[in-house]
This record gives structure tokens, sequence and C-alpha cells, in this order.
């Protein structure tokens, strides 16, 4: 219900021409699972709950677009790394057109950190989508296909930063006491769809 009122929303602000589609910023973030969130059946795999240096956690993925609102997310265990999850956050951020035809979920532009410089995340130019990406120290920036790097595009990556800073407001989501992931996926919805209200 929660993921349909967010579709809504974000319909009615595409329509509007509020939704921002040429820059979209993906990040991560690890949540601290309470000690109740365990013992779900299933097992903590299923659950999205995992152990990273942090303890017991959850990893939230996020992708905002280009206003700072949040667009698609995704929980995993906090053991998971970033670069898994651009793809289902590219998927799941889809917004129906009010006018016929397909629903848009391609942005012009996806800046991310470091953490996502891995050859699988920047295959995004065959969708037609531009990679604001730095380089890590083990890869080679001085090969061409790489060559180009928009650092006005990327210092505004701190918009994502700061939608974590502001979902984290929110009890519920700065501490996860849900041993369900789709229990703990509806209060991260709920967080976000407050923020488009």
């Amino acid at each position: 219900m929660w993921t349909r009122i967010l579709s809504v929303l974000q319909r009615a602000a595409d329509a509007a021409g509020h939704l921002d589609w040429a820059t979209h910023h993906v990040d991560g973030t690890v949540v601290r699972a309470h000690q109740h969130a365990a013992g779900a059946q299933g097992g903590q795999a299923h659950e999205a709950l995992g152990r990273s240096r942090g303890g017991f956690s959850t990893k939230v993925h996020l992708r905002a677009e280009g206003g700072g609102k949040p667009l698609a997310f995704a929980v995993s265990g906090g053991e998971r790394h970033e670069s898994r999850y651009v793809q289902a956050l590219l998927d799941a951020g889809s917004v129906r057109r009010s006018a016929r035809g397909r629903p848009r979920r391609r942005p012009d532009r996806l800046v991310g950190d470091r953490g996502y410089s891995y050859p699988t995340v920047r295959l995004l130019a065959r969708r037609h989508i531009g990679a604001v990406i730095p380089h890590r120290r083990d890869q080679h920036p001085d090969d061409r296909r790489h060559a180009v790097f928009d650092h006005v595009a990327y210092r505004e990556r701190n918009r994502v930063e700061r939608l974590v800073n502001r979902l984290k407001q929110y009890r519920r989501v700065a501490t996860r006491y849900d041993k369900r992931a789709v229990h703990y996926l509806a209060m991260v919805t709920l967080a976000a769809l407050l923020m488009w209200l």
C-alpha cells in the first residue's frame, strides 16, 4: 500500500516538473539491527540481515533524484556491497507518466562514490546512462573510456548523503527492530513518503 502511495506522489511530482531526471545519486548506508531483529524463520540471509564491521546490521541502498528526494531503495545484509544493487535501484525507480508510453526509469547521469567503481556499474553506457563515478586507486584512470569526469556533478553527491541523514531521523529507520525485511522496508517507504508530501 505504501509503495502505491509513493508511486502516485512521484508521478504527480513528475507531471508538475518537480522530479529531476538529469542527475540521480546512489549510495548505501549501514543500519544497526537491534537484538530483537534476530530469529526470524528462514534465516538472516532471507531477511536482509548480516554481519558487517559494525556488527549485526542491514544495509539500505538508495537512489535519489536530482533534488535529493528518494526515488528507489532496497535492503540487504550489512555485509553486501553497494555495487550489486545498482541494477535493482535502476529497475525499481520507474515513474509512470501521465501521458501514454512506458514509465520513465533512466536518468541522464548516475553519480556514485568510489564504492561503485566496478566494471558492472560502469556498463551503464549500454543503457544510455552517463556514470559519474571516480576511479579507485587500483584502477587506471588514463584509460580512454574513462577520461571524462564531471567534478561539478560529483560535488552534488552530498544530496544523497543528506537524504540518508534525513531518513535516519526516524528511529525505526535508524535502528532496525523488525524481524522481517518487508516490515523494515515498509518503514523506510513510509519515511520516504513523508519526504514527498
